[in-house]
C-alpha cells in the first residue's frame, strides 16, 4: 500500500499573462521521502516550487496538504503550514548578522527588546544541525557564496519545517559540503520530513533521491525511481540522448602545444590571497584551475580580468603587457571573463538579454558616440538562438530568465566579442546537462580557433573532462600540474590539501607576512 502524500500539486497550471510555463501538472511529496524535480533551465522547476512557497498562486488546479485544499497566498502562509524553501537565488541581508538572519522575521523578544542571547542560541543550534562552525555575530556580506548557502539552508531548518524544498542547494558546495548537507537530509527523513530536491547534478539524485519528476516545457514528462540510469534521465529531461556529456575536442594548437606560444602568460603574481602565480596557457588549450574552497581561484581569474589589483606580477596576452586593474584594457585585448556570481558581478538585472549580451561590444560598435542598437539586437538575437536561450523576447529584463539562461547569456556576451582568451569560474554552475553540453561545446569552438580557456570548477569530472591540462591550486598558490590523460580526482585532491596540511604542520610559517588569513607578501 503507497504512503499518503502529505502534500500534493494537483493538476497545476501558471500562467504570466498569455505565457502559460506551467501546463496540468501533478507532484506528491512524501514523508520520508526525497522528491526529485528534474527538467532543464525553463522547464517550470522553480515556478513550481514557488507555488509551494507561496511566491506564486497557481492559475488553475489545486495545492493538498495532507489531502486538504489549501490557498498558500504569500510566503509567510508557506511557513505557518510547516513548509521551508531553500531558493536557489539567496533571500539573505548581506549587512545582517549570521544570527539575524537566521531568525529574520521572528526576531526574539524579551520585554519588547531584541533578546540577544536568544537569537544566537538558535542560530548556533541551527548551524550545528549541518555541522557549520561559525562566528553567529558575522556579517552574511563577509561570507563566500559557499558559506552563505549553508547559512540559508540553516535559516530553513531552524523553522523545524514538516516539508523542505531546496532549490539547487549543492551548487555552491563542496564534495564534503555537500556530503553534510546530504547528512542532514537523511536524517530528516528518519525524521519523517518530506523534500523537493533540484538539482543538475545527476548523480545525487541516486545518492539523495527517491522518486524523480521529470518535466520538459513546462509539462510533466514521467516520473520514475531515483535509481534510474543517468542515459535515460538525460533522454527523458531534454528529449533526446546525449552521446558525451564532456565533448572535449583538441584545440588549433594543443597537438604542438610545447612549441606554440602561450596566448595568456603570467608571471609572478602576488595579490591578496596569491602568492607567486607563474602559468601560461596556449592557443587551442583549455587549463583547469582546481582546489578547495578559498584556494584562490576566483581571486585569480578576477586579477587577470581586471576586475581587482595585483601588487606585483605581470599578465600578458598575445605577447602584449596587461595594465593591471582595467577591466577595459582586458577586454580590448580579447580577454573575456564569466564570474562566478552571475547576479552581481555578471549581469544588470533590469537590463534586457539584448543589452546584457551585448555589453562587451557596445564600446568597439559604436559610431561617433552613438551605441548601433539595431546592429547590437541582431547579434544579441544571433548569439541566443545559437545558445537557446529560453525567452519570450530579446527585450525582456534578463532577471525574468531562469538562472541557466542567465548564465548562458553571461557567456554569449564574450562569445559575441570574439574574445580570444576566456576566463570562465564555475561556467556550468546551475546549469542543465542539455545547456552544460552546449557550453562545451562553445569551448571548443573557442579553442578550434585558436583561442584559449582558463577554467575553474569545482566538479572534477567536468574538470577531468574538459580540459588539457589541471593546474591545481592550495593556500593561494599553484601547488602542482597534472597532464588530465594521466589525473585523477584522488591525484586532483592530493596536491589541492598539500599546502593545507603543510600549515597545519608548521603554523608559524603559514602566519608570516602580512599576517592576513591566506595572504602573504
Amino acid at each position: 500500500m503507497s504512503p499518503q502524500p502529505m502534500l500534493t500539486l494537483d493538476s497545476v497550471s501558471k500562467s504570466f499573462g498569455r505565457i502559460q510555463v506551467i501546463h496540468n501538472v501533478t507532484v506528491d511529496v512524501y514523508p520520508g521521502e526525497v522528491t526529485v524535480l528534474l527538467g532543464e533551465n525553463g522547464a517550470g522547476k522553480s515556478t513550481l516550487i514557488k507555488m509551494i512557497a507561496g511566491v506564486h498562486q497557481p492559475t488553475s488546479g489545486r495545492i493538498l496538504l495532507d489531502g486538504e485544499p489549501v490557498s498558500i497566498t504569500d510566503t509567510k502562509t508557506s511557513e505557518s503550514l510547516g513548509i521551508a524553501t531553500i531558493h536557489q537565488e539567496l533571500n539573505l541581508v548581506p549587512s545582517m548578522t549570521v544570527a539575524e538572519n537566521i531568525t529574520l522575521g521572528r526576531t526574539p523578544r524579551r520585554f519588547g527588546v531584541i533578546n540577544r542571547a536568544e537569537m544566537r542560541r538558535i542560530a548556533r543550534d541551527a548551524l550545528a544541525q549541518i555541522g557549520l562552525d561559525l562566528d553567529v555575530d558575522t556579517h552574511v556580506g563577509e561570507l563566500g557564496i559557499a558559506r552563505q548557502q549553508l547559512v540559508e539552508i540553516a535559516k530553513a531548518l531552524s523553522l523545524d519545517a514538516r516539508i523542505l524544498i531546496l532549490d539547487e542547494p549543492t551548487a555552491a558546495l563542496t564534495t564534503s559540503e555537500i556530503e553534510a548537507l546530504f547528512d542532514v537530509v537523511r536524517d530528516l527523513k528518519a525524521k519523517n520530513v518530506g523534500m523537493v530536491f533540484i538539482s543538475h547534478h545527476l548523480d545525487e539524485i541516486a545518492a539523495i533521491g527517491d522518486r524523480v519528476n521529470v518535466l520538459r516545457d513546462g509539462g510533466f514528462v514521467a516520473q520514475v525511481p531515483a535509481t534510474t540510469d543517468e542515459d535515460e534521465l538525460i533522454r527523458l529531461m531534454v528529449g533526446r540522448s546525449i552521446d558525451k556529456q564532456f565533448p572535449r575536442e583538441p584545440g588549433a594548437s594543443t597537438g604542438d602545444a610545447e612549441a606554440a606560444q602561450p596566448l595568456l602568460e603570467v608571471k609572478g603574481l602576488n595579490a591578496d590571497g596569491l602568492r607567486g602565480i607563474d602559468l601560461s596557457v596556449r592557443p587551442g588549450e583549455v587549463v583547469a584551475l582546481a582546489g578547495l574552497m578559498g584556494a584562490g581561484r576566483t581571486e585569480l581569474l578576477r586579477c587577470l580580468a581586471g576586475a581587482d589589483h595585483y601588487a606585483s606580477g605581470e599578465v600578458r596576452v598575445n605577447v602584449r603587457k596587461l595594465k593591471p586593474y582595467d577591466v577595459a584594457a582586458a577586454t580590448r585585448a580579447g580577454v573575456g571573463h564569466v564570474p562566478e556570481d552571475r547576479k552581481t558581478q555578471g549581469l544588470v538585472l533590469d537590463a534586457s538579454v539584448a543589452e546584457n549580451i551585448g555589453y562587451a561590444t557596445m564600446g568597439a560598435t559604436s559610431r561617433f558616440g552613438l551605441v548601433d542598437r539595431r546592429g547590437q539586437r541582431a547579434r544579441a538575437e544571433r548569439i541566443a538562438e545559437r545558445l537557446r536561450i529560453r525567452m519570450d523576447s530579446i527585450e525582456q529584463p534578463i532577471r525574468s530568465l531562469s538562472g541557466g539562461n542567465q548564465q548562458k547569456a553571461v557567456f554569449g556576451r564574450w562569445f559575441s566579442a570574439g574574445s580570444k582568451v576566456l576566463l570562465l569560474d564555475e561556467p556550468t554552475r546551475g546549469v542543465d546537462v542539455g545547456a552544460k553540453v552546449e557550453i562545451y561545446e562553445l569551448i571548443n569552438e573557442i579553442t578550434a580557433g585558436g583561442g584559449c580557456v582558463l577554467m575553474a570548477s569545482s566538479d572534477l569530472p567536468e574538470v577531468l573532462g574538459m580540459s588539457d591540462r589541471v593546474l591545481v591550486m592550495s593556500q593561494g598558490t599553484i601547488a602542482g600540474e597534472l597532464p588530465t590523460a594521466e589525473a585523477t580526482q584522488d591525484s586532483i585532491m592530493q596536491l589541492a590539501v598539500s599546502n593545507v596540511h603543510r600549515d597545519e604542520e608548521e603554523p608559524h610559517a603559514a602566519s608570516a607576512g602580512t599576517g592576513d588569513e591566506g595572504a602573504t607578501a
